[in-house]
């Protein structure tokens, strides 16, 4: 009976029943943090950082912040960083924060939306809040740059510090108090207004200058006077990487001088290059007004007659004192450090400076003009030779700090990534040819540089900037459709990358099968194999696949990153083994059988490239051109 009772319900059941779903609204998303005012903040920030813990890295604050009034209050651990372009602030690091008032504690909680802000009520009768925390540093790669070893530092005041919200940065006064280990020297932006042993108070300034002044400290570390109120300051994991010879330090001296030249004013009272040796300390490459962080591998001066190394980074960072620090995209420029960057012109502020210090270097003498040539050379060929920028243009590329802020991808020539920095170098390239073209060779990129950074001499705030200001000044120099040519060059997808200031300078793009000092000394830095132009393979130590050319034949082989390239035909694998059987290969029909291992399997590949080995160099084809003139020293 019951079976019949629940077929009959079944049969008079409608065919298709309504589901039920329940369908909430979302919550409103409330803002409670104040929004930054350019107004003075009432009072003086103190922060005391103890840096001795360099065993762990653990640096350990007390800051004092005084309350205008009270009631609801927010402090901000700092999010947004300028030359990071990215919200990049480290706050997963600050551990043990504890706020009282007259003595008693006031509790806090996190913003649920912005996790940098934390809320607290300051009681009525407290005057100022006493704040003590840890800034608990990587000890190990996976956790972010490691900042501390046994025998140097780097100290960035925003990992060390909260800020009222509110407020523009700017008008923040803040006063630092540093104990650095026994013994150690240290140098910075920041001038020493009192020290007692180890512990240092530097002259008080506003919380932006202050975040804008790191520190590099070390128990062996080197100044040198470049000139001009410009110290090149050297730490290295041992005395002996100190060793730089007087030819050295000359061509940082000549760098100091070509840029002041070059950009026909300064704004900084007084610059300091921080530089870290170091196979231990995390490298960085990051700008600053007055200083820039600078971390290389040790042998800087002791390796120089190898090849050019990283000595591009302090001409790079350098020229960002004027292009990036000085002169700003607007969009980028922001009033604290919670307010979103927005980064639509780093092909100016990051590809401009790109150009420039190449172009440096080369004057210098930093690095030979035709080292400096042939590194342009690997840029070109790189940047022509990426699939990606047929679907995706170059201006959207000044997304990725903050899509992805550095991390690895897997098939970088096909998503591209920060290309901004490498093909916004060949743009203005590219402008110089143009304005030396159509103004008979009178005017290029130095007269831009004079009419557009060397104003204001001594002015070391900030000058913003759009497009139209951009094209306004080139116009200025010379009357040409640069609006057309800029917004071509930016957002169109191209299949070839912009080489109209090489080609039109003298220089075709070729390929050989013998790679220059440059490929040679990248490849010997990276530990390397770079057959990118070779069939689309990167290999790192021991066969590892780095990279895979997206379409090439490496592609179509079905090789990818990770993989392990373990025999060559009926050989194991060595570096040479490669490369010779990529050259006995050249113009054969059989393919290159190649032994791969994937994750826990085997397998064989047949990589079918017979164009052997390629490596990309500049061919001279005409007299010298502007090319030639940018890369020569000012008189």
């Amino acid at each position: 009976m019951k079976t019949s009772l629940m077929l009959a319900a079944l049969l008079a059941a409608p065919a298709t029943a309504t589901p039920i779903r329940s369908l909430p609204q979302p919550l409103p998303l409330a803002n409670t943090i104040p929004a930054a005012r350019d107004i003075a903040f009432p009072g003086t920030m103190t922060i005391k950082v103890d840096a001795t813990d360099v065993t762990r890295g653990i640096w350990r604050v007390e800051q004092t912040i005084p309350v205008p009034a009270a009631g609801a209050m927010t402090l901000l651990f700092p999010k947004f960083l300028p030359g990071k372009h990215a919200p990049r602030g480290e706050v997963e690091k600050l551990a043990d924060l504890r706020i009282t008032g007259n003595g008693k504690p006031i509790a806090w909680t996190r913003d649920p939306v912005d996790v940098h802000a934390f809320h607290i009520s300051v009681p009525d009768g407290v005057r100022s809040l006493d704040l003590r925390f840890a800034f608990l540093t990587a000890t190990v790669t996976g956790q972010g740059r490691i900042t501390a070893t046994a025998d140097m530092l780097s100290l960035q005041p925003e990992q060390v510090s909260l800020y009222p919200a509110g407020w523009f940065t700017r008008r923040i006064p803040a006063s630092l108090t540093v104990t650095w280990p026994k013994g150690w020297q240290v140098a910075g932006a920041l001038r020493a207004d009192k020290t007692d042993g180890d512990t240092v108070t530097y002259g008080t300034v506003d919380y932006e200058t202050l975040v804008d002044s790191p520190f590099l400290a070390g128990r062996y570390m080197k100044r040198w006077d470049l000139g001009s109120n410009v110290a090149l300051n050297v730490a290295a994991d041992d005395p002996r990487f100190l060793a730089a010879t007087p030819a050295q330090i000359d061509a940082h001296k000549r760098l100091v001088a070509q840029a002041l030249k070059t950009f026909g004013a300064r704004h900084f009272d007084h610059y300091d290059l921080l530089l870290s040796l170091s196979d231990t300390l995390g490298g960085i490459g990051l700008e600053h007004q007055r200083s820039s962080e600078n971390g290389v591998p040790t042998p800087y001066f002791t390796e120089w007659e190898k090849g050019p190394g990283r000595r591009n980074l302090l001409p790079h960072e350098f020229s960002h004192s004027w292009c990036g620090k000085y002169r700003r995209p607007a969009d980028l420029f922001t009033p604290d450090y919670r307010t979103p960057m927005r980064n639509s012109l780093l092909w100016v502020y990051e590809g401009q400076d790109q150009f420039w210090g190449f172009v440096l270097q080369a004057r210098a003498g930093l690095v030979s003009k035709q080292d400096t040539l042939d590194q342009l050379a690997i840029i070109a060929a790189t940047q022509d030779t990426r699939p990606g920028r047929e679907w995706r243009p170059m201006v959207d590329t000044t997304n990725d700090p903050i899509i992805t802020p550095r991390a690895p991808k897997g098939w970088v020539s096909e998503q591209r990534s920060e290309d901004y920095y490498n093909e916004g170098m060949l743009i203005w390239f590219e402008v110089d040819a143009v304005l030396r073209r159509e103004s008979g060779g009178a005017r290029g990129m130095d007269d831009f540089a004079r009419a557009f950074f060397g104003v204001n001499d001594g002015d070391w705030g900030t000058l913003t900037y759009d497009f139209d200001e951009i094209v306004r000044t080139l116009n200025k120099l010379q009357p040409y459709d640069w609006a057309g040519l800029l917004r071509a060059r930016t957002t169109e997808t191209l299949p070839q990358a912009p080489l109209t200031g090489f080609t039109a300078s003298g220089y075709t793009l070729t390929y050989t099968d013998t790679p220059t000092g440059a490929v040679a000394d990248t490849q010997r830095l990276a530990k390397q194999v770079n057959l990118f132009w070779s069939g689309g393979l990167v290999l790192g130590a021991g066969g590892k696949v780095e990279q895979v050319l997206w379409d090439s034949a490496a592609f179509a082989a079905g090789l990818q990153v990770g993989d392990e390239i373990v025999g060559i035909d009926d050989k194991p694998y060595s570096d040479d083994a490669l490369k010779a059987a990529v050259a006995a290969a050249k113009g054969a029909a059989t393919p290159i059988r190649l032994i791969v291992r994937t994750q826990d399997r085997l397998r064989a590949v047949d990589w079918a490239w017979n164009g052997g080995l390629r490596y990309p160099r500049f061919a001279k084809t005409g007299s010298d051109g502007s090319l030639d003139r940018l890369l020569t020293p000012l008189p």
